[in-house]
């Protein structure tokens, strides 16, 4: 396999484990009972910790650009927030609980979208060292 290739799923694979500890077991009651709260500490608290672990990823692959490492920080933190943000709005506003279909429905495109940012970020950085 080619080594860009091996960076590459080596990447995106840290990137899911982080997701996994950020999101289920890193992750409180206050952080997820108060996500459907617009600016509430909670949910901000959240996504800061999936951008405080993200660095293990970039770090590695562009260890030099603070300029790109800030970037994806705040990509990462605006793209997290908002999309949990609006997914606690939806299941909300729509009384869905997790007996209901629209509720893993709507936890599906929260973590789809999430995992399609990583995507992005390794895609941020492989331009970045290729050039």
């Amino acid at each position: 396999m080619p080594e860009l290739a091996l960076v590459i799923l080596t990447a995106v694979s840290v990137l899911m484990v982080k997701h996994a500890a950020a999101d289920f077991f890193l992750q409180n009651p206050y952080q997820y009972l108060n996500k459907g709260t617009y600016g509430h500490p909670g949910g901000l608290l959240h996504s800061a910790i999936h951008v405080t672990l993200t660095p293990l990823v970039y770090l590695v692959l562009a260890p030099g650009s603070l300029l790109i490492a800030g970037a994806i920080a705040l990509g990462e933190f605006l793209v997290h927030y908002h999309v949990d943000w609006a997914k606690e709005q939806v299941t909300h506003r729509n009384g869905l609980t997790s007996d209901c279909n629209g509720f893993w429905y709507a936890l599906g495109a929260d973590q789809l979208i999430h995992g399609l940012t990583y995507i992005a970020i390794v895609a941020v950085l492989v331009m970045a060292i290729a050039s």
